[in-house]
């Protein structure tokens, strides 16, 4: 359950705004995301627009055990940020993290957080990288082609971030999707578990992805390979699934440009929580999704204790099973 902890904090954290006014459903995301979620981020990507526009500041508790600006600006410099970027929009994955907890001498919560927000019924594309169920900030960095994002997080994230599965710590992913906005009537918002797009491994995906683009090419120039020299050919390529590798600038030889490839994902009408598939999904709702875990019983006990008119369902995956769903009307 602890996996799910900081999301689960996230998620009664909105409930609260919303009954206290402070937000609305059609709220911008990003005033959702730090009106509900308090002090409890070590990554902010806009921190030009979080501090400026939502009054903020990643990095108030670092100043305060500062005794003025010119020294904090000197300590920040010294764990590699530059003063520019302190609070600059970074536009680099993913929009939020939470910062990381310890229990049993283990490392938990940590989780990624990325905005959907479309005015539509369908969830708007992702850009920058495949969804998933899990990601490492070591992941994150080769995804970016830089490692501010590990850099800032690290900082924030203070003594914890010493310890040594730190950058390779597998991270829970989210996604607070809001579809229909604007549309008092219609609009829903939910924060998804990863799992609910991850429905098959990221490797096989990729792999799969660029089989289709040979397959393609062949049948359009009418290309005639003997049949066990396409087998090889499609043995080959099945190796390639390390979306790293992938997106890392590429050294060609002679080539002024080091080419590098973007992933970019839409998601299948199946695998919208909102779509008429899962009608049990309601308009004017608030929800949290999470991919049935054993301990979904514990969860809604804590959701519950919380906030007692909550409800709690599971819905069937068209592609991946059971999901536990816990809905708050507004």
């Amino acid at each position: 359950m602890y996996e799910f902890t900081d999301a689960v904090d996230f998620y009664i954290g909105i409930i609260k705004a919303l009954k206290s006014g402070i937000i609305n459903p059609h709220s911008p995301l990003e005033e959702i995301v730090l009106k509900a979620g308090n002090d409890s981020f070590a990554y902010i990507d806009n921190r030009r627009d979080a501090k400026g526009k939502q009054g903020y500041d990643l990095w108030g508790t670092a100043k305060n055990q500062c005794e003025d600006e010119e020294q904090f600006i000197n300590w920040i410099k010294s764990r590699g940020i530059a003063e520019k970027l302190l609070y600059s929009k970074s536009e680099q994955f993913p929009d939020f993290i939470f910062k990381v907890r310890k229990h049993e001498g283990k490392l938990i919560c940590g989780s990624l957080l990325e905005l959907k927000d479309s005015k539509s019924g369908s969830i708007a594309s992702f850009n920058s990288t495949l969804p998933t169920k899990y990601k490492s900030l070591e992941e994150i960095d080769v995804i970016n082609s830089k490692n501010l994002v590990s850099r800032v997080a690290s900082i924030i994230d203070g003594k914890l971030s010493s310890e040594r599965f730190y950058h390779t710590f597998e991270r829970r992913c989210f996604y607070l999707v809001r579809t229909q906005a604007g549309k008092d009537d219609k609009v829903k918002i939910s924060i998804v578990d990863g799992s609910f797009f991850e429905t098959l491994p990221k490797e096989h995906l990729i792999y799969q992805m660029f089989l289709n683009i040979l397959r393609a090419h062949i049948e359009k120039k009418e290309i005639k390979i003997p049949p066990e020299t396409l087998t090889q050919l499609e043995k080959a390529l099945s190796q390639v699934t390390d979306q790293t590798i992938i997106a890392s600038s590429q050294i060609i030889e002679k080539a002024s440009v080091r080419p590098r490839l973007r992933i970019m994902a839409e998601v299948h009408s199946e695998g919208n929580p909102h779509s008429s598939f899962y009608p049990e999904v309601s308009e004017r709702s608030l929800n949290f999704i999470a991919g049935a875990p054993a301990y979904k019983k514990e969860l809604a006990e804590a959701i519950s204790q919380k906030i007692p008119e909550i409800e709690v369902f599971t819905i069937r995956h068209r592609r991946n099973g059971e999901h536990g769903v816990f809905q708050f009307r507004f």
